[in-house]
């Protein structure tokens, strides 16, 4: 959906939500947007037993993405997504092609190693070159991507099948030990990266790295995208015993533990265990962006990330 000027908008439909954001194609980036909208989703309820997307969940997505495009900007470039939510379920063509027929929107997908990949580009951006070598870690629902590099882009891109929601599914729900578990994940994901150079800096990109990192101590995200952040291995695995014990609506009232999340929450504390130990790592810082903003960053063409996208002037405006 193509506009005649300035503003480019990524909608990215996942598993909690549709989440449209715009910038300005000529000097702007996704540290500034234009325009944000978000509508909720919970496609979390919504698969039956042979992993369908439910009527119920396709029209949830018909009605988060018509809400979206009543209040978009008109002369936009639009490019819309769908995450592994709707791009693994068994019935993904037939979904995306009823919501288009419904919607207008024709919702690409990609494979895993194209987010791992736009979650690198984010986080580069995000940090620059001085950071040096970076390995980024993305914990989403139905997939888990991991992306190293030490230049403007990976030369690792890496999807694993162990997102919080299928790990979940597979593992927490069947009553599977919890030892079994993080043994199993974790051996799974260290046969994954056999032979991929990993060694650069751990950067966290995902809402489930951000809310872990808020649990085990970070600080709140209502203080800004610049306060540091990390998630350290060892806080990690303190939490993951103490999630397991607790019920969804129990792990809700914890910090950083969002209502929608909660079920899963133990599942991506897992997965995010064992990517750290397989990639050699003790923490992870966290990076605010993720593959949306580094699929904004691409359409505005963004090739060079040289340096940190917020200067100190940039950081103090934005903190103030």
């Amino acid at each position: 959906m193509r506009g005649s000027a300035g503003q480019v908008g990524v909608l990215d439909v996942g598993c909690f939500s549709a989440r449209l954001m715009v910038v300005d194609r000529t000097g702007s980036s996704p540290l500034r947007p234009s325009f944000e909208r978000k509508a909720r989703l919970r496609l979390d309820r919504a698969y039956d037993t042979n992993g369908r997307l439910t009527r119920d969940g396709v029209d949830q997505i018909i009605r988060a993405v018509s809400d979206v495009l009543r209040v978009m900007p008109q002369d936009i470039e639009l490019v819309a997504f769908a995450t592994s939510s709707i791009r693994d379920a068994a019935n993904s063509s037939q979904a995306i092609r009823h919501i288009a027929q419904q919607t207008g929107v024709h919702l690409a997908t990609f494979a895993g190693e194209r987010e791992a990949h736009l979650s690198y580009v984010a986080a580069r951006h995000w940090f620059g070159h001085a950071a040096g070598p970076l390995t980024v870690l993305d914990v989403g629902g139905g997939t888990a991507e991991i992306a190293a590099g030490s230049g403007t882009r990976p030369h690792a891109a890496i999807s694993l099948p162990f997102g919080a929601r299928t790990l979940t599914q597979s593992g927490v729900d069947n009553t599977m030990p919890l030892a079994d578990i993080r043994a199993q994940t974790a051996e799974n994901v260290r046969v994954a990266l056999s032979g991929t150079d990993v060694s650069g800096t751990a950067i966290g990109c995902s809402k489930v790295m951000q809310q872990l990192a808020r649990l085990a101590g970070a600080r709140p995200q209502r203080e800004g995208p610049f306060v540091a952040r990390h998630l350290r291995l060892t806080d990690l695995r303190k939490w993951i015993p103490r999630l397991a014990d607790l019920t969804a609506a129990e792990r809700a009232e914890l910090p950083g533990i969002s209502r929608h999340r909660a079920r899963q929450s133990l599942a991506g504390a897992v997965v995010a265990e064992a990517m750290l130990v397989a990639t050699g790592h003790d923490s992870a810082q966290i990076c605010p962006w993720s593959s949306t903003e580094g699929l904004l960053l691409e359409l505005l063409g963004h090739q060079d990330a040289g340096a940190p996208l917020a200067s100190v002037r940039d950081r103090r405006r934005f903190a103030s």
